[in-house]
């Protein structure tokens, strides 16, 4: 377990925490969607009432190392100070002379926050000069960013070096909770859904599911390498041909480990689709197939009511549940049947008592788009991070953080 701030003295201290607040911005650098400001308020409005000054440091978009005006994080300080009711402070760099006074100047109850860490080429290459200006604005350091600590940058992972204190936020500690739990010790059967485009970046976490789950449903255009590799007809469906021994060896392992392993058993076809403006041509052809293999000239877009109706009774029984990936091109309506019903199930099971956690950026909007966001049990913030911990793999930005 990981040090929280509950664990660490905060009063009269400077806290320097790092937030995701790369938010979207329209053409007149207005934010369109803030929940990942309103997903830290509960770490800043605590840190607050035990008296700290808080100074928070970001990154938004690419800016490549250079300064870039439309980038700049001032509309998100604007936003934040508004649900914080105060003046939130804006630096003019995240180093530098003036930033270091405000810094310093900064009274327990105040925020400021850090203009854009991208700014400096030194951020993303984990420069340790650079992390050791950032670590000298604060005396306390709070990593509340899931979405960046896969990344081992100067402000994720250097800057621990040079703070002595250090913690987890309310933010990164409920991730941890919940996805840690999900691995290690969850209540069983333990389902995991795993749906995306490409079997290439699910490889490995499909490799370490496979030693920890009960049964695993496949879905999106990564299933059709799977059925390929069954030597079952895809069409033209998107197929990682270099990948069809990979998914071959994958479906022995799951058999070997005894794991119940689903793929599609029908699906829901289309002639022809644009994939970049996600329209249907008018004098397309949409038809359900009568069994697994899809007809030449037809490609797979989503998985088909047969298939629905033998994972209901899955998704129904599970106690623990991880989803990654949407099962169809579920941006286009007529294609999201099957991921707008699995997020039903998935709703309902945990209704039921299951634990549920979603990850990836598809798979969330999914849940919202379906209505039942509210209704799963954790959302998780990080979409490569949270593929990452799946993974097995050790999070630089975790890891540099000290233990209970």
């Amino acid at each position: 377990m990981k040090k929280t701030i509950k664990d660490i003295e905060l009063a009269g201290k400077k806290v320097l925490v790092r937030v995701d607040y790369n938010v979207p911005l329209d053409d007149k650098q207005q934010i369109t969607n803030d929940k990942r400001i309103v997903a830290t308020l509960p770490t800043i409005k605590y840190l607050l009432e035990q008296k700290a000054a808080v100074i928070l440091m970001s990154h938004l978009g690419r800016p490549k190392g250079k300064v870039v005006a439309s980038m700049s994080l001032k509309p998100a300080a604007a936003r934040l100070g508004e649900h914080l009711n105060i003046n939130v402070k804006m630096a003019p760099d995240c180093i530098g002379a003036e930033t270091e006074k405000m810094a310093m100047e900064l009274k327990s109850g105040e925020v400021l926050l850090l203009e854009n860490l991208r700014y400096h080429p030194e951020e993303e290459k984990n420069d340790e000069a650079f992390a050791k200006k950032l670590a000298s604005l604060g005396e306390v350091f709070v990593q509340d960013a899931f979405g960046t600590v896969h990344r081992a940058h100067a402000s994720t992972a250097g800057i621990v070096k040079f703070l002595k204190t250090a913690a987890c936020g309310f933010l990164v500690e409920k991730e941890l909770k919940f996805l840690g739990e999900a691995l290690d010790k969850p209540k069983r059967p333990f389902l995991a859904i795993l749906g995306g485009s490409k079997v290439s970046d699910k490889i490995a976490v499909i490799e370490n599911l496979l030693s920890k789950v009960d049964s695993l449903i496949i879905g999106g255009a990564m299933a059709y390498t799977f059925l390929k590799a069954e030597g079952i007809e895809t069409g033209k469906s998107l197929v990682e041909a270099d990948k069809v021994d990979v998914a071959r060896d994958l479906i022995k392992k799951a058999q070997a480990k005894h794991i119940k392993l689903f793929i599609p058993i029908d699906h829901i076809i289309v002639d022809k689709v644009d994939f970049e403006t996600k329209k249907i041509p008018a004098d397309a052809v949409i038809k359900e197939t009568e069994g697994a293999d899809i007809p030449q000239g037809f490609m797979g877009v989503d998985v088909g009511p047969m298939t629905l109706q033998r994972i209901s009774p899955v998704v129904n029984e599970a106690a623990t549940i991880v989803w990654n990936g949407p099962l169809g091109v579920f941006e286009i309506e007529q294609f999201s049947k099957g991921t707008i019903e699995i997020a039903k199930l998935v709703a309902q099971a945990t209704e039921k008592g299951a634990t549920s956690v979603i990850g990836g950026g598809d798979s969330v909007s999914a849940v919202k788009k379906a209505g039942v966001d509210k209704k799963v049990t954790h959302i998780s913030t990080g979409g490569g991070a949270s593929l990452e911990f799946l993974e097995g793999k050790e999070l630089p930005g975790i890891a540099a953080l000290p233990n209970k």
